[in-house]
């Protein structure tokens, strides 16, 4: 995946957990640490939703590490220049 592709990605996951933290009224780091901690939903109903919200928890996690290494990879100094891209 090249930046732009990575980039998209991360957005697109970040409307997936903002509709889960307005469902649940949580932000999803705090969610997703009670989560791997083994706690359990308070609603069976809420048992798929948990799952889905921390698996694409862990996509936006890996996403966003992605990201930070491909910006190294292309551009080791830290800098703006030759990275900004306007969409057309």
């Amino acid at each position: 995946m090249n930046l732009r592709d990575i980039l998209a990605d991360i957005h697109a996951l970040e409307m997936d957990l903002l509709d889960f933290e307005r469902k649940y009224g949580i932000r999803s780091e705090i969610f997703y640490a009670a989560y791997i901690n083994g706690e359990e939903p308070e609603d069976d109903m809420w048992v798929l939703d948990f799952g889905e919200w921390a698996s694409i928890y862990r996509t936006w996690l890996a996403r966003q590490a992605d990201y930070r290494n491909e910006i190294q990879r292309v551009h080791p100094t830290p800098s703006l220049a030759g990275l900004v891209q306007v969409a057309v």
